[in-house]
């Protein structure tokens, strides 16, 4: 069974939720994907930098990459949560009422270009502006969270509920809990030796498709991915780093990685003839930019965790066999531009060829 309630499981109200949920999560997902792949695109062309593209073996599961750390990408951390945290869970997911995002705190908060005639509504999902708002605090440092308003007792409501999140529980606290769910080992981390132990946190980053030197907001987004599994509810993360320039998303359907990609005319026509489209078509609506004689488009790529990342059937204890790969490459596509309504994903397989 999954950590979280399946929709069969529901309720009918927590049915609608959910549905509701999922709504909303498709909506975010179009404003993070023109957030830290098209506008970072744009960030580079305007201080004139050509912008570094990510190479298809950065794409492969346990890809080894030396991060460079590039400021013209947008970076950031995102929580969206189907229900409510509680308060039992602020000891390692630190949202306070300092940190809320309330008049006063945005207002005396100077690291925010928020004026004083501050919209209360802008926070909630449903307002027109909150997107804007959203805008205006992702470069802030730490992560935002958006969670079901708990005041919303009798209609669903989401909202950006605070920002400037810390993801406070230890790393070897998540292996842990990894580990045991997949029944590698029975209690401790450390019952098998150091070296067990370490090993077992390095096939913890390679199961949400990391490598194990991953910089601060890709750790915690894992982190916090791992620890809202106490919480019996889907959870969605978006993180974004200057050094991976992808859009890195964990929900309850495993993690996937988005980035830009480059097609050449020759490459463009027969994508758009292998799926049945128009050039002109497939330029207007799967081509967000230029680059020379190059179209720039959204690649996604998804992953899924191999038997050896899954819990075993039996339940019984198993040995770590290292050198066993726990993710590996389930679909691929070229994504439509963020608010394309009519037009799909094309599987485009790059990764392997």
């Amino acid at each position: 069974m999954p950590y979280w309630s399946v929709r069969e499981s529901l309720s009918q109200a927590n049915r609608l939720r959910r549905s509701y949920y999922e709504l909303l999560r498709d909506e975010l997902d179009q404003f993070m994907l023109q957030y830290s792949l098209v506008d970072s695109f744009n960030n580079f062309l305007s201080r004139n930098k050509n912008y570094p593209f990510v190479e298809k073996r950065e794409l492969k599961p346990r890809a080894r990459i030396s991060d460079i750390e590039y400021e013209s990408q947008n970076t950031f951390l995102v929580i969206f949560i189907e229900d409510t945290i509680s308060a039992d869970h602020k000891k390692y997911i630190r949202f306070f009422d300092v940190n809320k995002t309330s008049k006063t705190n945005m207002i005396s908060s100077k690291t925010l270009p928020l004026v004083s005639t501050f919209d209360r509504t802008q926070k909630f999902l449903d307002s027109v502006k909150f997107f804007d708002f959203m805008g205006i605090l992702l470069p802030v440092d730490y992560s935002l969270l958006i969670q079901r308003d708990p005041s919303s007792r009798l209609a669903d409501r989401y909202a950006l509920t605070h920002f400037h999140v810390r993801i406070d529980w230890p790393v070897a606290d998540a292996a842990e809990d990894l580990a045991r769910t997949l029944r590698y080992i029975s209690k401790d981390l450390y019952e098998k030796g150091d070296k067990y132990a370490e090993d077992i946190q390095k096939k913890y980053f390679e199961y949400y498709g990391l490598p194990v030197m991953a910089g601060g907001r890709r750790t915690a987004a894992i982190v916090a991915s791992q620890y809202l599994r106490r919480i019996p509810c889907i959870t969605t993360v978006y993180a974004g780093s200057s050094g991976s320039r992808a859009l890195i998303r964990i929900s309850e359907r495993g993690v996937s990685k988005a980035i830009l990609i480059k097609l050449t005319e020759e490459e463009l026509t027969e994508t758009s003839a292998s799926n049945n489209i128009s050039v002109n078509s497939f330029k207007k609506n799967y081509v967000v930019a230029r680059d020379r004689k190059d179209n720039i488009c959204i690649f996604q790529v998804s992953y899924y965790p191999t038997s050896h990342a899954r819990p075993p059937d039996d339940g019984k204890l198993r040995e770590l066999k290292s050198d066993l790969y726990w993710q590996t490459v389930d679909g691929q596509y070229i994504m439509p531009k963020p608010g394309v309504w009519k037009y799909p994903p094309l599987p485009h397989n790059i990764i392997y060829t």
